[in-house]
Order: C-alpha cells, then structure tokens, then sequence
C-alpha cells in the first residue's frame, strides 16, 4: 500500500470515510503546530471546517496543562484534552478531569539517571515547571511553547514526590536516544519512558500514554476506537497509532513512525494536518 501525500484526495477520502470517522486526536509539538510554535491560519481553518462536519477534534501531548490554553483557545476546542502524554486530563478550562502522578521511587531514580548522563532535568510538579537552571538549552524554546515561565528551586528533590512529568533535556539527540533505551530499561514498568522531541526526553506515570487517552475518549463519547483518527510525529505517538482507525505520520516523522502509520503528510511546517484535513473532507 503507498503511503505518502502524493496520494489524490479520492484515495484519502476513501481510507477516511470508509472508518466512518467521527473524532480527530492530534499530538501538538512538531504536528499541529509549526517548529516556532505557531498555529498557522490554515490549521485553525481546517479545524473549523471539520467541526462544521460534525466531526470532533482534540489534543494530546507531552506539553503540561498550562501549555495547552493557548491551543484549546484558538481552536475553540470543546473535548476533553491529553497532556503530559495521557496521565493527565483535563477541560479547555484546563479543569482536572483526572491526574495520575509519577511513584515516587521511579521518579528519584528517573531524575538520578538523567542528571548522571548529564542531561538538564525539568520537573513538572504542583502545577509548575520546576528547573535549577533558567538559561539552560532550551528553556527560552519551552517559555514559548508554553507561554509560561519556570520555578527556579535550589533542589528539585522536593518535587519529586509529586511529579507529573521529568524531563531530561539535551542537544545531543543521539545522546539522548541511548538515554531513552537505558532509562527506560532501568525503569521497566514502573515508568513510561519516551522522546517528545529530539531534545526532550519524558519520563510520565506508567500504563498510560496517549494510546489510553484514545480508549478514554472513545468510552466517553460511546464511539469505538476504529472511528477515531490521530496525526502525531514521534515515538510517543505510536500508542494511539496502534490504537486508532487511521493512524496519520507528518512528513517530519521519523521513518520508524511513519513505517506504523496509514498514511503520511506533509510536514508540520508545511501546513501538514491542515493539508490532510482538506484532503480528508468532502470537498
């Protein structure tokens, strides 16, 4: 089967209508949004016109709830949004619909293993994003992501016991990939351990990830999973891939992604979910 955007919009819209879709999950980083962090004007068009449609839309990312206002704003979302990978999830008010923190055994040792290996670590804890270091790599990226700025603490020990997410942060993203596959063997079950970006490396609560939010929205809105379509770019969405009926990489995705997708479009940069949209929906 050919997987690319170079597909005509007749073969889309048939993989599409065919599922009977009727809800839209989209990770943000590096999928909804450009590489600055910009919701293009083609994006939130294309967002409209699928609600005009009758077909739901919502987010799930690695991004903290705070994150996740600027988004649910402009596009006007009405569903129950994903953050920190799925463990928590809350309203476009960003009222806590549930929350699950990460132990606090696995989250010393996660924080541990990441400042051993040399990267900065992040704490998202009590509502914050917790950090010893403001200037470190990156920070001035995730201040405008968030459009939020961090708690600087002397010790992130304290938090620890009331983490929602760590984060080991690096510019060397092979680093970073050796980084993931240890961590995440030390941790074992008792941790999700996965990359949300090049540089960033999330440890979340285990046993839920983004494929779980998938199963949750299907429950609450009484659809099963096969009529629910998800975009997403990197290892952390591969979960609600495996559990959506139409699983959708960008073109930036790496090849492991996009090789568990259904189909593939362009890149985040290049208006990819909008152009997918357009080409999904009756014209």
């Amino acid at each position: 089967m050919t997987r690319s955007p170079d597909l005509d919009a007749a073969a889309w819209r048939a993989r599409w209508s065919g599922r009977g879709i009727a809800l839209v999950i989209s990770d943000v980083d590096g999928t909804l949004v450009t590489t600055d962090k910009r919701l293009s004007p083609a994006t939130v068009a294309a967002v409209r016109r699928l609600g005009e449609a009758g077909i739901g839309f919502t987010i799930a990312s690695s991004r903290p709830p705070v994150g996740l206002a600027p988004l649910a704003a402009a596009l006007s979302l009405r569903l129950p949004m994903a953050a920190f990978n799925g463990a928590s999830i809350v309203g476009p008010d960003l009222g806590v619909i549930s929350e699950t923190l990460i132990p606090e055994e696995a989250a010393r040792e996660a924080a541990g293993r990441l400042a051993a290996a040399g990267l900065d670590v992040w704490v998202f804890a009590d509502g914050a994003w917790c950090l010893r270091d403001p200037e470190a790599p990156y920070t001035d990226l995730e201040r405008r992501t968030l459009q939020a700025e961090p708690r600087v603490v002397a010790d992130l020990g304290p938090l620890l016991a009331a983490a929602s997410k760590i984060v080991g942060v690096s510019p060397d993203a092979g680093h970073l990939a050796a980084c993931e596959a240890e961590v995440a063997a030390a941790l074992g079950a008792r941790a999700s351990v996965h990359r949300s970006q090049a540089y960033y490396l999330d440890v979340t609560p285990p046993g839920l990830d983004k494929g779980r939010f998938v199963d949750w929205m299907a429950d609450r809105l009484g659809i099963p999973a096969a009529r629910i379509a998800t975009f997403g770019d990197a290892g952390n969405d591969a979960a609600m891939f495996a559990r959506s009926g139409l699983s959708i990489a960008m073109g930036n995705a790496d090849d492991a992604l996009k090789a568990k997708a259904a189909l593939v479009t362009e890149g985040n940069d290049a208006d990819g979910v909008a152009r997918a949209l357009d080409r999904l929906l009756p014209a």
